[in-house]
């Protein structure tokens, strides 16, 4: 069953578009101090050919912000500034030329100043984020609701929605994050009905559990945050929060979108999970598999099972599988048995030659080999 996603307009980010009528954009955030820009540029590399459409660097200082056009001179994808408090730090990246500048207006004391930067933004043809959560929402909202509940977030949001809208600007995103993971998902549910009323169409949104935490719970956080709002046809781009280098943060993003067939730039692999039926050695091939469509940039469906029991039902819904049995297996393509009894040694091997077999496949001639 396809997503049905929710109608957006579109943000321009450089040369990306964000929103309904554009594949959902994978993000992150760099590590490094930005004014180191040789670290800083080295960080992005690791990401430009993994699947990342846009990254984001801090800017607490006017170091910070010079860094910003000596940094895209040397990436190719677009560049956003991560801004906090200060609003002329704001004024400073749109200046050096980032792409986008991200705010949360909340923790911005000077409105007249917030005004200069959206109005600084549309003159430049940047792009702003316009975030809320709980360490940006307004006291006001705070007395209200007592905590950053889900309405408290909406509130803050919509507000300033019309805050920009009403000084003739609309080429943003809009973010609501929590780190609890059921808060986010009202949050941004809710956000999403109240601004399906209006008459024009609403701004693209931007997911993300906020500080999800480690690797692996931050992970699932994020899967089931993101995931669960991905599959209701909400969100345009997302970012996953995790205390881990960029590089795995834009895997899981990738992970995430495959799930859903939201993701169409490498394979798809299933694998079984392994027990005491399989006679292969099911880890060393799914690892195998693994390593040689790494580099694959397109998406194609490669189940590797291990024995009878799903193997043949899965192969069916494959494009190309591996059905284990004795030491020796059965390779399948487009769900059609396609050789039998190819013993355990060589299944992986005759994969990949199966796999840049057929004209269709002609693209993929690169896939490695395993000797």
């Amino acid at each position: 069953m396809s997503i049905l996603r929710r109608k957006t307009r579109t943000c321009t980010i450089g040369t990306l578009k964000l929103g309904s009528e554009h594949p959902v954009a994978i993000q992150t955030m760099t590590m490094g101090k930005t004014e180191n820009v040789a670290a800083v540029v080295a960080e992005i590399k690791t990401v430009e050919d993994a699947g990342c459409d846009l990254v984001r660097v801090a800017v607490p200082n006017f170091d910070a912000a010079k860094a910003i056009p000596l940094i895209k001179e040397k990436i190719k994808i677009p560049l956003v500034a991560d801004i906090h408090f200060d609003p002329r730090l704001a004024i400073a990246a749109l200046d050096y030329g980032a792409d986008k500048i991200r705010i949360n207006p909340g923790n911005f004391f000077d409105r007249s100043y917030l005004e200069k930067v959206i109005l600084l933004a549309k003159k430049k043809n940047a792009a702003l984020r316009i975030g809320v959560n709980a360490g940006s929402l307004e006291k006001d909202l705070w007395a209200k609701y007592g905590a950053p509940t889900p309405d408290a977030l909406v509130e803050s949001a919509l507000r300033w929605v019309k805050f920009v809208e009403d000084l003739g600007f609309g080429n943003f995103v809009v973010s609501l994050k929590s780190s609890r993971v059921p808060t986010m998902i009202e949050a941004y549910q809710k956000f999403a009905t109240a601004q399906s009323a209006g008459s024009l169409p609403p701004p693209p949104l931007h997911l993300g559990v906020t500080e999800a935490g480690p690797t692996l719970p931050g992970a699932i956080k994020s899967a089931v945050g993101i995931g669960t709002l991905l599959s209701q046809g909400i969100g345009d781009t997302i970012r996953v929060s995790i205390v881990d280098n960029i590089a795995k943060e834009v895997e899981v993003c990738r992970e995430i979108l495959k799930s859903l067939g939201l993701y169409s730039k490498e394979p798809d692999i299933v694998a079984c999970p392994t027990c005491g039926r399989i006679e292969i050695d099911l880890e060393k091939m799914v690892e195998e598999v693994s390593v040689a469509l790494k580099h694959l940039k397109k998406s194609i469906r490669v189940s590797v099972m291990g024995c009878v029991v799903n193997a043949v039902g899965e192969a069916k819904e494959s494009d190309f599988a591996i059905a284990g049995g004795r030491k020796a297996g059965a390779l399948y393509y487009k769900g059609e048995l396609y050789k039998a009894n190819v013993p355990e040694a060589e299944l992986v091997p005759e994969l990949l030659k199966l796999i840049n077999k057929f004209p269709e496949q002609q693209d993929l001639l690169f896939v490695s080999r395993i000797k």
